[in-house]
């Protein structure tokens, strides 16, 4: 097998769009790591990518601490970090429960902090690194019944457009991706009326397809943001 020389790192992996990235990552020849709270789930798609599954709760300072020395200790330099994990909660402020929505405050938003923390504190070392975001129309406006999730994707925007002004001048590329509609083959897609056909939610291997391409922006064209929404969802 050839060796890896750069790793990718997806926080929050599971099925659906942390799958389809893992497999262009890996096709791409960097050595994955796929970091989740059940690591054993992670098992059939590691094997099958010859990623290396990782337990962290991604809330958890020394948890994700330990995630990346685990990281140092792989062959290669950490070239991409990918934050995919979310905590959604939803019902009426009267009723929220306080310490679930803590819990996807930390999650969604403080769980990004400490991964952006720790990877860059490897990239700017370098000058040169990939830090990808999944965000939500949550984040730019928020819907009535959904406070809490409202709240974690406004801090991750927040944090990403922060991480974008001070990252940037220094070779660090971020990239917040707004995902504005259901996922197809995740267990919120339900939700979402699919009278459209296939393509009324969007496919996870065609979000993939747009986080590899602002992986290879050029630094003399970096988005900060992209936003993707099926072609009927409306806006």
């Amino acid at each position: 097998m050839t060796r890896r020389t750069t790793t990718a790192l997806i926080v929050g992996a599971g099925p659906g769009l942390s799958a389809a990235l893992a497999r262009r990552l890996a096709a791409r020849g960097h050595r994955v790591v796929l970091a989740a709270r059940d690591a054993a789930k992670l098992s059939d798609l590691a094997n099958e990518i010859d990623a290396v599954p990782v337990a962290c709760n991604a809330r958890d300072p020394a948890s994700v601490a330990a995630l990346f020395e685990r990281i140092d200790a792989l062959d290669g330099s950490l070239e991409i970090a990918v934050y995919n994990a979310a905590h959604r909660i939803q019902g009426s402020i009267t009723d929220l429960d306080a310490e679930g929505v803590e819990a996807a405050l930390m999650v969604t938003a403080y769980g990004a902090f400490l991964m952006a923390q720790q990877a860059g504190r490897r990239m700017l070392p370098a000058g040169q690194g990939t830090m990808l975001f999944t965000g939500a129309s949550a984040g730019v406006k928020g819907f009535p019944g959904s406070a809490a999730f409202a709240m974690g994707k406004f801090a991750l925007r927040g944090l990403c457009q922060s991480l974008a002004r001070e990252l940037h001048p220094q070779g660090v590329h971020i990239g917040h991706v707004v995902i504005d509609g259901g996922i197809a083959g995740t267990p919120q897609s339900g939700r979402f009326n699919a009278q459209d056909g296939a393509d009324a939610m969007l496919d996870p291997d065609e979000i993939a397809r747009s986080y590899m391409a602002l992986i290879d922006q050029h630094r003399s064209a970096w988005s900060w943001e992209l936003e993707l929404r099926p072609w009927v969802e409306t806006f």
